[in-house]
């Protein structure tokens, strides 16, 4: 099974640098839908099965353009949402940043810290494994996820036998930037594209405006798996 796995567009909480993972979250700007709109065509040459979006509209929005053209129905899933940023909701200031994606990538030492009054690892990492099943069982071959980036980068790291934690940690994902995973839930996923700018390439590219969900951890943060 093929799995893709994309960032949503630019939101308005991106460019304010918010930490925005609450229902139902920031719109895409005028950039996230150029973004959006340029996601068919980086994937012409895909054959794809199904495409899932989280309950967040920013990603049912960047799915928009490819379900258009190619006329397949969208699948919404609670368990691909963006990590819950919990009591740091909303904030921007560089304390609440370092918090949750701190606590995220500290997860490679012990999945059981929380991001201050939101999820930890096992709870992350399990609904998204979820909704990738639910794929695999229905025999789909090639599967769009339109999620998130922090999600994105937690889960290919604890689940692709060739990322590393460090290597998520230290490699963001811009907003429609995409990961291409190859395998099953049952014999494991190796990862075969970590594309961290847009899929449209640099004319719809903006990395100082992609939000903290594309921030690189805080060093102390991250286990050394070197």
């Amino acid at each position: 099974m093929r799995l893709i796995l994309i960032r949503h567009g630019q939101t308005s909480s991106n460019v304010a640098d918010l930490l925005d993972t609450g229902d139902p979250g920031a719109d895409l700007t005028d950039l996230g839908r150029q973004q959006a709109a340029a996601v068919p065509r980086s994937l012409a040459g895909e054959r794809i099965d199904v495409v899932y979006a989280s309950t967040l509209v920013r990603t049912q929005q960047t799915a928009e353009p490819l379900l258009a053209e190619r006329g397949l129905e969208l699948r919404v899933r609670e368990g691909i949402r963006e990590i819950r940023a919990g009591d740091l909701e909303m904030r921007g200031d560089e304390e609440s940043i370092r918090a949750y994606v701190g606590t995220i990538f500290s997860w490679a030492d012990d999945p059981r810290r929380r991001v201050p009054g939101g999820e930890n690892g096992h709870e992350v990492w399990q609904r998204y494994d979820d909704v990738v099943a639910e794929a695999h069982s229905d025999g789909v071959e090639t599967a769009v996820l339109f999620s998130h980036g922090a999600v994105i980068r937690s889960w290919t790291a604890v689940r692709a036998e060739n990322v590393t934690g460090e290597h998520a940690a230290y490699h963001p994902i811009s907003n429609t930037g995409a990961v291409i995973l190859e395998g099953s839930p049952r014999e494991g996923w190796w990862a075969h594209l970590w594309e961290g700018r847009p899929l449209g390439g640099d004319r719809v590219a903006a990395p100082a405006t992609d939000g903290p969900a594309a921030d690189p951890a805080p060093a102390e943060a991250v286990p050394s798996e070197r």
